[in-house]
């Protein structure tokens, strides 16, 4: 069955025309799409309705069509080959690491909290449902579980890259993505549940909120500091690291993967031998040394933004190969992604008991993890509009963490899964 629409510029075009129609309607003012945007997450749109191009349309007697071949488009390749890694790059290139400690130990113990929780997890929540369903986890589950791994704990760039590395296949990848969104925004409900009644937690929790006053004010001043209006000569220079950097990772991961695979071929069980794995790596690389030297202030001529731009791209090309019907098969992994969030709820919480953190720090720090710099300052500002830059500085450490976090937790779901 041939799809209607053969012409890949053509596609290229509707996927950034649907882009585009998602984020203008989130900028409108109209009661309807404010009340729409408040259940309806965009990032689930900018899955879900390029999904739609690849359904197939029609089917029995009355025949059957489909507007766009989403398993055979190139553009999927190109976007993780090249739009990806020079994604990483400019969502690392702004860590402020100075910043970060001045956030105060407690915000980066509970963010790393947050990170071993998905990584732990994981694998507990595939054991319990493997005690419960076996079914359920049986054959290649495991891979498309390391994607949600990739996702919770970086976001949308690490899951693609978590998708190369394991090769996780199209079924099972679409699985993944229905529970990763429906999952992270039901936890982000009760997060903002939380902020709504912090105070209560924190007496709970035993927390002095001082730290949080002292994170406002110094949030603010770097903000103020680092913000400009952007030059053309800016975005040449995001554009030439970004892409310079994404030249070097391939040139390298050419002679780097090649390699291992003829001098150590035993280390394809750990991915080290995927040509893909070491462009990610080697991208997430460059940009936390870049985020090292003068470059990080391209930060504030918008270098987090095109990088935000590049991955959006790559989103709505992997929904372009999407099938949304892949998780009725299975609602089981349903429960899994329950039981997996349940796990980091609970560990973070644990800590946050005993080191007496706020809730601030809490809630911001897993959604740093789990909703990454798209979800994570709205969180963070719903405690205080000064404190929505503190959910993306950790957010953008979770992208610098998300390779590496979620290659460790795949490696543990195959030795459970062997």
């Amino acid at each position: 069955m041939e799809a209607i629409i053969q012409n890949q510029a053509v596609v290229l075009g509707i996927l950034m025309a649907i882009l585009a129609l998602v984020f203008w309607s989130m900028e409108l003012k109209a009661p309807f799409w404010q009340k729409f945007y408040q259940y309806v997450p965009a990032l689930l749109l900018c899955y879900f309705l390029p999904s739609l191009l690849n359904i197939t349309w029609l089917k029995g007697s009355a025949g059957a069509f489909r507007l766009v071949d989403g398993e055979n488009s190139p553009l999927y390749e190109v976007a993780s080959r090249y739009l990806l890694p020079a994604s990483l790059i400019l969502l690392t290139l702004n860590i402020d690491f100075p910043a970060l400690r001045r956030l105060g130990p407690k915000a980066l113990v509970m963010f790393l909290t947050g990170t071993l929780g998905i990584i732990l997890g994981g694998p507990i929540a595939f054991l319990i449902v493997a005690w419960l369903s076996p079914e359920t986890v049986a054959g290649e589950v495991w891979r498309g579980l390391t994607t949600i791994a990739g996702s919770w704990i970086g976001g949308g760039a690490n899951q693609a890259a978590m998708k190369e590395v394991f090769a996780v296949n199209e079924a099972v990848f679409s699985a993944m993505i229905a529970i990763d969104v429906i999952t992270a925004n039901i936890w982000m409900a009760v997060l903002l549940y939380g902020a709504g009644i912090s105070q209560s937690i924190d007496q709970w929790l035993k927390a002095d909120n001082q730290a949080v006053e002292e994170v406002k004010q110094k949030v603010a001043a770097f903000e103020a500091r680092t913000a400009r209006i952007p030059q053309l000569s800016d975005w040449m220079q995001i554009a030439g690291l970004a892409f310079g950097g994404v030249a070097l990772a391939h040139a390298l991961a050419d002679m780097i993967a090649p390699y291992l695979a003829t001098q150590a071929p035993y280390l394809e069980a750990f991915s080290l031998t995927s040509g893909f794995f070491w462009i990610v790596v080697l991208a997430t690389t460059f940009g936390l040394l870049l985020s090292l030297s003068p470059a990080r202030q391209l930060e504030g001529a918008g270098a987090s933004k095109m990088g935000s731009l590049l991955l959006y791209i790559l989103i709505a090309t992997i929904g372009l190969k999407m099938d949304i019907s892949a998780i009725l098969d299975k609602p089981m992994l349903f429960v899994l992604g329950l039981i997996w969030m349940l796990v980091h709820a609970v560990l973070l919480l644990g800590v946050a008991w005993l080191i007496k953190a706020p809730f601030f720090f809490v809630a911001v720090g897993s959604q740093a993890n789990v909703g990454g710099a798209a979800s994570a300052p709205i969180v963070a500002s719903a405690f205080h509009p000064a404190l929505a830059p503190v959910g993306v500085l950790l957010a953008v450490l979770g992208y610098a963490l998300g390779t590496y976090g979620a290659w460790l937790c795949g490696i543990l779901l195959r030795i459970l899964a062997v």
